[in-house]
């Protein structure tokens, strides 16, 4: 059955793009700053949960909300230029459009640097809603009528359940393909590059 016209949600970090030496930056001048210990390496080999999640793992709960203001207030300057787009990721944007539909990055990360990103690499994405994980990311997706949402993570997968699209995942991220089939997904792709051909097909 043919896909209508479509509205397509992507995961950013690991999907549309590689945040990996950015990320690691904030978080060495965090630690830096506080002098606790954060192996940058493990970080940023398992992106995909929110913020606080992470940063629970090294600093007291009680430190948190201040360790995610400061980790966001240094992103800007540290994140956005290091991070460059996955193989893919303009062409699987602009094959949407090709076909009249439209693209919305849905994702865990802070909107307003998700934005600097997008702005910063020129992806042609049409929406951007941050601060939503898992299946706390439905609901944007079925406000916005996607089918479909392409991610990296096992999460993602339940994020495209819970707003009733197609999960396409891509093995760009912390899980291989047999991890992502095993979680759920509906396609699997070995990168970015596979999606506009895969998207023409699923029209019919």
């Amino acid at each position: 059955m043919a896909l209508p016209a479509p509205v397509i949600g992507f995961d950013l970090d690991m999907t549309l793009i590689d945040s990996r030496p950015g990320i690691g930056a904030v978080y060495e001048a965090l630690s830096a700053e506080t002098g606790v210990h954060v192996d940058t390496a493990l970080v940023t080999s398992r992106l995909g949960p929110p913020l606080p999640v992470e940063l629970a793992n090294w600093f007291p709960a009680d430190q948190v909300p201040a360790m995610v203001d400061r980790y966001r207030a240094l992103y800007p300057a540290l994140a956005v230029t290091p991070t460059i787009a996955l193989p893919g990721a303009l062409d699987a944007l602009r094959a949407v459009h090709a076909l009249g539909g439209s693209t919305v990055v849905v994702t865990s990360k802070f909107a307003p640097n998700a934005q600097l990103h997008v702005e910063h690499l020129g992806l042609p994405v049409d929406d951007i809603v941050g601060n939503v994980y898992a299946a706390g990311k439905g609901p944007a997706l079925a406000e916005r009528g996607a089918v479909v949402y392409v991610g990296d993570h096992t999460a993602d997968i339940a994020a495209a359940r819970a707003g009733g699209a197609v999960a396409v995942a891509v093995a760009s991220g912390p899980f291989d393909a047999d991890a992502l089939r095993a979680g759920g997904a509906d396609v699997v792709l070995e990168s970015l590059t596979e999606f506009p051909d895969w998207l023409k097909a699923s029209r019919g």
